[in-house]
């Protein structure tokens, strides 16, 4: 027995006879995700009548008592640092926050410190586990150096929630784009498949012979002469995929140190521009806007991000100086 854990026992009325045992403990505790439950099961922490020799497909009869066993959850093997975080919006189940480019989203080689998940750890003092761990859940990414909106479960049942969003595709992104040259159409769609770069290795493709569907969406909202703002909108979350797709159709992100294009900068005659433009020391691409169903509430949420400085200053900038060359 886990020292700290905690036993609740519920009862099966008339109407829940004939139930699956997890169907039933969904309905008891909807604050847990089925995984997380099924897991307790599997663990020998579900009781029925006694017997913790149980599967998850038992049928329950009226009357049966049903004994959940919570262990405490474990502490994660990070410690929490006070990094400033741009909070959009917080509740018990989720947080909405507007990144910074330079923050990367989650430890990984390389990354063992000043992560996002660090700071979320100092920030949620309360966080109850997702699970059976005390962590932050991450259901989707930013670049280290893509700015913006983002969303954070803090609540077993808000991370099963969304990631249930979000793999459905039923979540709306909205980024911005600042992007090299001058695109024929106004809009346009990029329907190509992105996987691992065939030769190199930490690099995407378009090329790629394990490549998946990826769709992104553009429609550009400014025009620079020797650049353009672009509102873009994916309907596929592939790794790098605005970039790869705007690379690919010879328009890549400003700023871009991996699909960018050193050609792009050096045939820009205007000296000025082309320090300016050359000075975007990360790629120009901000996560504008996020659309999701509340995981627990239910109610449809929307969050915006401005544009973050150096882009916006960047963009006033081509406004000023290119546009009345025009």
């Amino acid at each position: 027995m886990d020292e700290g854990a905690i036993f609740r026992t519920y009862t099966v009325n008339g109407a829940d006879s004939g139930l699956r045992l997890d169907v039933f403990l969904v309905r008891q505790r909807p604050d847990l995700s089925r995984a997380r439950l099924k897991r307790l099961i599997d663990d020998g922490r579900v009781a029925v009548c006694g017997a913790k020799a149980v599967r998850a497909s038992r049928k329950l009869r009226a009357g049966d008592e049903v004994t959940l066993e919570e262990p405490q959850a474990e502490p994660l093997e990070l410690l929490p640092e006070d990094i400033p975080l741009s909070i959009l919006y917080e509740d018990h189940d989720l947080l909405v926050l507007d990144k910074p480019a330079g923050l990367v989203v989650h430890p990984a080689a390389g990354h063992a410190e000043g992560t996002l998940v660090h700071a979320l750890l100092h920030h949620c003092r309360d966080l109850p586990g997702i699970g059976g761990v005390l962590r932050p859940g991450i259901v989707h990414r930013l670049d280290r150096d893509t700015s913006g909106v983002l969303v954070v479960a803090k609540t077993d049942a808000a991370h099963s929630g969304l990631a249930s969003q979000f793999k459905n595709r039923q979540v709306q992104k909205t980024y911005v784009a600042l992007v090299y040259g001058n695109p024929g159409e106004n809009q346009g769609t990029i329907d190509l498949p992105v996987g691992r770069h065939p030769v190199e290795r930490k690099k995407m493709s378009t090329k790629s012979r394990r490549g998946k569907r990826a769709v992104t969406s553009w429609e550009i909202t400014e025009r620079f002469g020797v650049a353009a703002l672009l509102k873009v909108a994916i309907e596929t979350g592939r790794t790098h995929q605005i970039r790869v797709h705007l690379a690919a159709t010879g328009h890549p992100v400003v700023g871009d140190p991996v699909y960018g294009s050193t050609k792009r900068i050096s045939a820009i005659t205007d000296p000025v521009v082309r320090s300016r433009l050359k000075g975007m020391n990360r790629q120009a691409l901000h996560a504008a806007r996020l659309s999701f169903v509340h995981p627990v509430g239910g109610e449809q949420m929307e969050f915006e991000a401005p544009l973050p400085g150096d882009m916006a200053e960047l963009c006033r900038f081509l406004r000023e100086h290119c546009l009345a060359r025009l």
